[in-house]
């Protein structure tokens, strides 16, 4: 059997801008330039891997009970802007690939380094699509680990080799690629041109793509 594992921010939804203001908050108060160009390389990345970007040189001048702090503080800020999330945030395409999928009998699941994913499904409405919810805390060790991605499909029960990844970082890319899995990139192929395929959006990926990266539903034996 077949599966799907997600990714969630950039995928399901766009959480990359309320990330983006809860980081920029912390830099602003640090005296750190910060920007969304700043803020793209984040991407994929866990909430300390982020900050330690972030800090830069400077990471340096904070003990870990202040790292801790400020980790703390941002989080607290993102929680407070996802609490006003609703299905309106889910990503265009999103919700239609999901009911075919569904349709299908593909199994689902999210494969996120984020350890708010569960909050956020449930904000969004989505929770009922999903088998399997693997986030940080359950997967510490971030992407281009493949630990998230593995034990989803553990979760599935579901082959690495049966699993399709649907990423939006170049580090998802990484971390489905070292896990054997098939992987469909979303976004600029500078980003994730180490993609199996590549679209510019959920909204223009069909399920009929999905399904032909699965092995039992490629092109049959060469005669």
């Amino acid at each position: 059997m077949p599966a799907v594992i997600f990714d969630l921010d950039g995928v399901i939804t766009d959480t990359a801008e309320l990330h983006y203001q809860s980081w920029r908050a912390i830099a602003n108060e640090l005296g750190i330039p910060f920007d969304h160009q700043a803020n793209n390389a984040l991407r994929g990345l866990s909430r300390p891997q982020s900050l330690e970007k972030l800090l830069g040189p400077r990471s340096g001048d904070f003990t870990p009970a202040q790292k801790h702090d400020l980790l703390a503080r941002k989080n607290d800020d993102y929680l407070a802007r996802v609490a006003g999330m609703s299905e309106r945030d889910l990503l265009p395409g999103v919700e239609p690939l999901l009911r075919s999928l569904r349709d299908a009998r593909i199994p689902m699941a999210i494969g996120s380094s984020s350890k708010n994913a569960t909050f956020v499904l449930e904000r969004l409405g989505v929770t009922s699509y999903f088998e399997a919810v693997v986030d940080g805390l359950a997967a510490p060790n971030s992407k281009p680990h493949p630990e998230v991605f593995l034990l989803a499909a553990r979760r599935l029960g579901v082959p690495p080799a049966g699993c399709v990844v649907i990423e939006d970082a170049e580090a998802g890319v990484a971390a489905a690629k070292a896990a054997k899995m098939r992987v469909i990139g979303v976004g600029p192929a500078e980003r994730v041109g180490g993609a199996d395929v590549i679209t510019p959006t959920i909204a223009a990926l069909d399920t009929q793509t999905v399904l032909s990266l699965f092995p039992a539903r490629s092109a049959g034996p060469n005669r």
